[in-house]
C-alpha cells in the first residue's frame, strides 16, 4: 500500500462517531459505587463487515453488564508504542524502512513512540509525538549484542505502567522480538508457565493496552526450542490484551511490510467500548475477568480476557 493511499484511506477508516448500543439489563449487578470502565476491542471480518452495536453481549460472571457505547477510535487521541529488541541481529536493519514508512502512513494526529527494548527498560523517545518525521529521524540500527533484553516482558511492563496518564484514548503497543524469556528457567514449549509474562500480561490489561507484536527470530543457543517459546508466549500476551501475534512460524520474515500492514488494518478495525463495573472492594491492581461475544455472523471479536475498574480510556477530544 503506498504512502499517498494509506493518508487518504486511513483517517475515512479510522474516525468514527460513537454509536450507543441499547441497554442489556444487568442482572443482580448493584446500580451503586459503579466505575465508567473501558476496553479496546478488535473485529475480524472477511468481508469488511461493519460491526452492530446491538448484537453485542458483556458478561462479568454469570451477570450481564449494560455496553453504554460503541466507538470507533479517533486518531487524534489514539497512542501507539513501537517497541524494537534491541538485540535483533540478522537482517533487521534492511527492514528499518518498512517500520519508518509505517509510521509515515499513520492518520494525522496518531500518536507514537519508537522505542528500543534494553535491559529492561525503553531507550530512546520519552514521549508520545504526533511529529510523525520527528519519530522516523530517532530511527536507528539495533545494536545486535545477543540478550541485550533478556526478557522483553520486564521491559513491557516497565513501560505499560508508566504510560502518561495524560494521554486518554486506545493504546497499543507493536513489540518486535523473538519472545523469548530465559528467565522462566527453559525455553522448552513444554514450560510456558512464566510469571515474568504472566505480570507483563496483566499489567497490560491495567493500564488498558492491546499488545500486538511481530516475531523476529534470531541466533539462540536451541534455536528451534527458543524460537517456539517465544512465540507461544507472544501469542499469550496478545490474546489476552486482545491483540495478536503476526509471523507464526520458524523463518525469519523477509519483508515486515506484511505485518504492518496487518497491525494497520486492525488498529483501523478497533473500538472503545464504555461499561460501568462495581466499585465494591475494588484495589489498585484489581482485574477483573470479562467476556464479550456477539451474534453477529461473520465478525470475529478480539477482546481483553480482564480489565480494571475505573480504567476509562475516553477522552473528550
Amino acid at each position: 500500500m503506498s504512502r499517498k493511499l494509506c493518508r487518504k484511506t486511513l483517517p475515512a477508516l479510522l474516525a468514527g462517531v460513537a454509536v450507543l448500543a441499547p441497554a442489556i439489563f444487568a442482572q443482580g449487578i448493584p446500580n451503586e459505587a459503579l466505575l465508567p470502565t473501558t476496553a479496546t476491542i478488535t473485529v475480524q471480518t472477511k468481508a469488511d463487515i461493519p460491526l452492530d452495536p446491538r448484537k453485542l453481549r458483556l458478561q462479568v460472571g454469570r451477570d450481564v453488564i449494560p455496553i453504554q457505547s460503541v466507538t470507533p477510535i479517533n486518531p487524534p487521541v489514539t497512542q501507539l508504542a513501537i517497541l524494537i529488541d534491541d538485540g535483533l541481529r540478522g537482517s533487521f536493519d534492511n527492514q528499518l524502512s518498512d517500520v519508518a514508512e509505517f509510521i509515515r502512513a499513520l492518520p494525522p494526529g496518531v500518536q507514537v513512540l519508537l522505542g528500543y527494548m534494553r535491559n529492561g527498560i525503553v531507550i530512546g523517545m520519552h514521549h508520545f509525538t504526533a511529529d510523525h518525521e520527528a519519530a522516523v529521524a530517532t530511527m536507528r540500527i539495533p545494536i545486535e549484542i545477543a540478550g541485550v533484553d533478556a526478557s522483553p516482558y520486564f521491559t513491557l511492563s516497565q513501560f505499560v505502567k508508566q504510560w502518561p496518564s495524560n494521554l486518554p484514548g486506545p493504546r497499543f503497543v507493536l513489540m518486535i522480538t523473538n519472545g523469548i524469556d530465559p528467565y522462566n528457567g527453559s525455553t522448552s514449549i513444554m514450560n510456558q508457565d512464566s510469571p515474568y509474562v504472566q505480570a507483563a500480561q496483566e499489567d497490560a490489561e491495567r493500564a488498558g493496552v492491546a499488545v500486538y507484536s511481530i516475531y523476529w527470530g534470531q541466533d539462540w543457543p536451541r534455536r528451534a526450542r527458543g524460537s517456539l517459546s517465544g512465540q507461544s508466549y507472544l501469542a499469550q500476551v496478545g490474546d489476552a490484551t486482545g491483540a495478536e501475534s503476526y509471523n507464526i512460524g520458524t523463518i525469519t520474515p523477509p519483508d515486515l511490510t506484511p505485518y504492518l500492514k496487518q497491525f494497520r488494518q486492525a488498529i483501523a478495525h478497533s473500538y472503545l467500548i464504555a461499561f460501568q463495573l462495581p466499585a465494591t472492594k475494588v484495589k489498585q491492581d484489581t482485574l477483573i475477568h470479562i467476556k464479550l461475544t456477539t451474534s453477529q455472523r461473520g465478525v470475529k471479536l478480539h477482546a481483553p480476557h480482564n480489565v480494571h475498574p475505573g480504567m476509562s480510556l475516553y477522552s473528550a477530544g
